[in-house]
């Protein structure tokens, strides 16, 4: 009688779920960083709410940390960010703006940082992450003498400030925000950067 062998069959299926699975999207870790949220008690966004939501969405190993919207998660999804903000408006009934980078992507900010972060205050490095590149010039009419001894430094999607007195009083996160045209941006601490990079492994 014809017919395949038990072991052609196994080896015949190992290689048809081996091509299937090669056909998948690769899974990605991700960090998402919620902008705007939970600040003076307004736009609240529960983390516990925020992982339930994000887990709904099928993303797996999903952590927060810090209640200011910083969520690392790993899925298969082409464009997570717009998923995410859409189950967000729709959970909380406002819109976030949400910037999200791969592990590698965070890595990479981290290494261009022009600054000697080892030996700074994380407190008192910021890293402004931003989702579009902004045009060129944009931060030219920023006078940086006007705010010393804070400092800023742009390189590709980021901007870098050292407060050395601090952020408390600075002027300068206002100075960039008002910059037009204007550009989505969130920012993050030197402190929840290196964080967040250990989440994502």
């Amino acid at each position: 009688m014809g017919g395949l062998t038990p072991g052609v069959m196994n080896r015949t299926v190992r290689h048809l779920v081996s091509d299937a699975s090669s056909k998948l999207p690769p899974m990605t870790t991700y960090a998402a960083l919620l902008r705007g949220i939970n600040v003076g008690g307004h736009r609240k966004v529960p983390m516990a709410e925020l992982r339930e939501v994000m887990a709904g969405l099928g993303w797996s190993d999903v952590r927060t940390y810090l209640q200011s919207g910083n969520a690392v998660f790993t899925t298969d999804d082409a464009d997570p960010r717009a998923r995410l903000e859409r189950a967000v408006a729709g959970h909380f009934g406002f819109e976030v703006s949400c910037l999200v980078r791969t592990a590698g992507e965070l890595r990479a900010v981290a290494a261009a940082c022009p600054y000697p972060a080892a030996e700074l205050d994380p407190a008192k490095l910021l890293v402004v992450f931003l989702e579009e590149a902004p045009p060129e010039g944009h931060f030219d009419s920023v006078d940086a003498a006007a705010f010393a001894p804070d400092t800023f430094h742009h390189a590709g999607s980021a901007v870098y400030c050292y407060f050395p007195d601090g952020m408390g009083r600075s002027r300068l996160p206002a100075a960039l925000e008002s910059l037009r045209p204007k550009v989505t941006a969130t920012s993050r601490n030197w402190r929840t950067v290196q964080r967040l990079i250990e989440l994502a492994g």
